[in-house]
């Protein structure tokens, strides 16, 4: 499957039916999700794998990492709602003997996985809302990718936050990231962000 492929797939996918902004439930973009999971693919972290996606609201990466070949995926998704959508998601791509579907707080998942993949919270409205995600996936893995918001301040803490974990930064991929207006304090139609893509490996 070419990635152009797979973006188009992933973008085809239903998003949250009721979006919380406290939880910046943000569908991950098809092109953003096929980027990340491309990546994971070519070094070989996807496909014959077990995978965890954490906050894995609707199953965009989820699915996509099915698609890639992942022997197993847990999507450990807090919202019930989001991960309804999830499962007819996974459904509609054939897809329901991939995915075990867990709705549980993250910091609840306790088994040992081969990947982690996840777009979690950036922040914007809970402060340090990422760090738990982080945090978990490096308690129950070796190897994860994370996408997280391109800034400056952002990148700091990232790169302190993985060091003091016991983890290295192996790639960094900046790329835009579309966010459609769904919440009240949204202004534009569309609004365009930079992302991180990155992918932590134990050290």
């Amino acid at each position: 499957m070419r990635k152009k492929h797979l973006a188009m797939i992933l973008s085809r996918l239903k998003g949250f039916p009721e979006p919380k902004p406290e939880l910046e439930q943000y569908r991950t973009p098809g092109d953003v999700a096929a980027e990340l999971l491309w990546l994971a693919h070519s070094i070989g972290d996807i496909e014959g794998k077990v995978i965890a996606d954490l906050g894995a609201g609707t199953g965009v990466l989820s699915a996509g990492a099915c698609l890639m070949g992942a022997e197993r995926v847990y999507a450990v998704e807090i919202d019930g709602k989001a991960l309804r959508i999830a499962r007819e998601n996974v459904k509609s791509l054939g897809l329901e003997n991939c995915v075990e579907f867990v709705n549980s707080d993250v910091s609840d998942f306790a088994l040992r996985v081969d990947t982690v993949i996840m777009n979690p919270p950036f922040g914007s409205q809970v402060k340090h809302a990422d760090r738990p995600f982080l945090m978990k996936a490096f308690e129950i893995s070796d190897v994860t990718y994370s996408i997280h918001l391109a800034k400056p301040e952002v990148r700091r803490f990232i790169e302190a936050f993985v060091r003091d974990a016991g983890f290295s930064i192996t790639h960094r991929i900046t790329l835009p990231f579309e966010i459609p207006a769904q919440f009240f304090f949204h202004r534009k139609r569309l609004e365009r962000i930079l992302v991180d893509i990155y992918r932590f490996e134990r050290t």
